[in-house]
């Protein structure tokens, strides 16, 4: 286990020019060290704020952590409306914080926004950790259809110990609830209700960057086969399964998936010839 300090934290918004026009994305920057882009899900940005302060804490690291325009009561641009707008928008972000050799980290469409991202070849990412990433058709094992569900029936799919992460939704705040109705429309103005892109898999080869993908072996929301199939698709990748982790291990399991990240980084440098 990682002693782990208090990292520095600090949020702004910048403005960025992309082929779509202006966006402005509103990020969070912690620790210091080697850069990392964590890329948050379905569920927001507060899905990966614990998982940041541990990354930034534990280790040296420099994590920024932006809000997908669009949630967290966020602007979203009326043409920014596809996951490969957002990984444009985020390779622009590279490039205007001038940053190199940074692991994208990302969970759910977190994930698929990571896979459209390194498919941009951005000399800036140096690999990429894909976490329960939602994004590829596979029709023997569709992904749920989370706009069908309950939240209860969300919880209980996405968690290996669901009762540990409950919610009452009549005890949360009007705000709290509003936040969660916003993210829930930009999620589908993001990825449909289906959350896939039917040419994603056969494009995966075209990624360079080393691999890595994580998987819950609870997650129902997308299920394992998934994940073997990115780790397939993609050259060199490889899967690790958490046998106690459903479809939010940074949330689940935090520690295992930080172990996780961090061997594949100091690996991925040593394979490539970085410092």
């Amino acid at each position: 286990m990682n002693s782990t300090t208090a990292p520095s934290t600090t949020t702004r918004t910048v403005t960025l020019a992309t082929r779509l026009g202006p966006v402005e994305v509103t990020m969070t920057e912690r620790g210091h060290g080697r850069p990392f882009l964590l890329l948050h899900g379905g569920a927001g940005p507060a899905s990966v704020s614990a998982f940041a302060d541990l990354l930034a804490g534990s280790r040296g690291a420099r994590v920024i952590t932006p809000i997908h325009p669009g949630f967290g009561g966020t602007p979203r641009p009326a043409a920014l409306d596809s996951m490969t707008g957002l990984a444009a928008v985020y390779s622009a972000l590279l490039d205007e914080l001038e940053l190199a050799d940074v692991t994208v980290v990302g969970n759910s469409i977190g994930g698929w926004i990571a896979a459209e991202l390194a498919l941009l070849a951005n000399p800036r990412v140096g690999r990429v950790v894909l976490v329960d990433a939602v994004g590829l058709q596979i029709d023997e094992h569709p992904i749920v259809d989370f706009f069908a569900l309950t939240m209860a029936e969300v919880t209980d799919r996405s968690y290996f110990e669901a009762e540990r992460f409950r919610i009452n939704l009549d005890t949360l705040p009007a705000r709290a609830k509003a936040a969660m109705a916003g993210n829930r429309v930009a999620l589908e103005v993001y990825g449909g209700t289906t959350m896939c892109e039917p040419t994603l898999r056969g494009r995966l080869p075209g990624i360079a960057s080393p691999t890595l993908v994580v998987w819950g072996a609870a997650d129902r929301v997308v299920s394992p086969e998934h994940g073997q199939a990115y780790a397939d698709a993609i050259p060199g990748a490889r899967l690790d399964l958490i046998e106690t982790a459903g479809h939010l291990p940074q949330v689940e399991t935090p520690q295992r998936l930080l172990d996780d990240v961090w061997a594949f980084t100091t690996v991925a440098e040593v394979r490539t010839g970085r410092p």
